[in-house]
């Protein structure tokens, strides 16, 4: 191995050794295989910058009432989301810069950084004493934490492009379980730190509701189901408690991981990363659609039926972002990758900072016209996601996209 190193270098001055693109470069025409050892690192990257996104949400609630910020406890929704967009908001405007630094530095110096953030600033927001410096610290660890964009072009850059697809799927499976056990360790940590006291059962459950609703999570369709889901029945939602909520989460991360890391990769070789993104999308169409309805049923069936449902549009929406990311890496030359991851996350960032409270507010406009005669309620809500899916469909297509010649 040492003396086809060696004879790589000196060949036609092909490698530099200072050169951080060389080493990738020689690394992988020394490897044809999956780089298992970088695609951990990949892994556990990302996964500590995904935790402390949604880690926050199970005990928010109960830190915004401490603050004494909010008048009513009606209020403490409203101040949430200001606390949850802030970390969003930051990443959009410094996402774009943080894929610039990747490509004139280095990934590594951007990684370690963000890193580094991700340690301090989620500490400083464990200690805020006050609504604005657990606002500006959630600000800050989104601004400085631009560890996403850059992984995402590693990534691509470490693989084969035949293993480019199970490299993207790391990302994506690590980012989901991060969003996914987040919240569970946000809220077992912060269950060793209350006063427990034996409540009314329904003021319990609506603390347990305010939970879910009055927090930002990572998009509008998420927050979507949330509350879709702990909505009355004679809404046309569940009657979910938030625990019932956090199972369907869990087996959906479950499910996600499995399909991310054994079947995704075969499908992208097979079919393409275009058309994966088309299925999905067409699939997802008539899933929605079938929502309002899995709503009429009770006990076991209703259990097996969300639960699949919700497994099926995760795996398929993680399907649609990934191809995307394979097209975006694919698209541009290594030298100008992190550029183009930070665009691409300042504009995820953008729409992620909005869309929970877009979201709240389609929902409760749907709520209140429970009676109308065209879609009434729930199926209002659900019929619009499904035109924002056709949207999206109709841009996998020419002049949108345009196929490579």
């Amino acid at each position: 191995m040492v003396d086809n190193r060696e004879a790589l270098l000196d060949a036609e001055n092909k490698y530099f050794e200072n050169c951080p693109g060389c080493k990738i470069k020689l690394l992988k025409d020394t490897n044809r295989g999956v780089p298992f050892k970088h695609l951990f690192y990949v892994w556990i990257v990302v996964l500590a910058a995904a935790l402390p996104i949604s880690s926050l949400f199970p005990f928010l609630y109960f830190m915004i009432r401490d603050f004494h910020i909010a008048k009513r406890d009606e209020d403490i929704g409203y101040y949430a989301g200001y606390v949850g967009s802030s970390f969003m908001f930051g990443r959009a405007l410094t996402s774009i810069l943080w894929g610039m630094i990747a490509d004139r530095y280095g990934r590594k110096p951007v990684i370690l950084f963000g890193l580094l953030s991700v340690v301090i600033f989620n500490t400083l927001f464990g200690l805020s004493t006050n609504f604005w410096v657990a606002v500006s610290t959630r600000f800050l660890l989104g601004s400085l934490c631009g560890i996403l964009g850059p992984m995402r072009a590693y990534a691509s850059e470490v693989c084969h492009k035949e293993y480019q697809a199970l490299g993207m799927s790391i990302i994506s499976t690590s980012w989901g379980i991060g969003l996914v056990i987040g919240p569970a360790l946000g809220g077992f940590l912060a269950q060793e730190t209350l006063h427990i006291h034996r409540r009314n059962v329904k003021e319990s459950d609506e603390v347990n509701d305010a939970l879910v609703t009055s927090t930002c999570e990572p998009n509008g369709n998420e927050k979507i189901f949330s509350l879709w889901a702990v909505s009355p029945r004679k809404n046309g939602g569940l009657s979910y408690s938030s625990a019932d909520v956090g199972e369907v989460l869990a087996i959906s991360g479950c499910g996600l991981l499995l399909f991310q890391l054994f079947l995704y990769p075969f499908i992208e070789r097979n079919l393409g990363p275009v058309m994966v993104s088309r299925l999905g999308a067409v699939l997802t169409i008539p899933l929605l659609f079938t929502y309002p309805f899995i709503a009429m049923l009770k006990g076991l069936s209703l259990m097996l039926l969300i639960d699949s449902a919700s497994v099926l549009k995760n795996v398929l929406s993680v399907s649609i972002t990934t191809g995307l990311f394979l097209l975006q890496n694919r698209a541009v030359k290594q030298e100008q990758r992190g550029a183009a991851n930070g665009i691409s996350m300042s504009a995820m960032s953008l729409f992620k900072a909005v869309g929970p409270a877009a979201g709240g507010l389609l929902f409760s406009w749907a709520q209140n016209r429970g009676n109308a005669f065209f879609l009434p309620g729930d199926q209002m809500v659900f019929f619009i996601l499904n035109m924002t899916e056709v949207i999206g469909l109709l841009m996998t297509f020419q002049p949108f996209l345009i196929a490579s010649t």
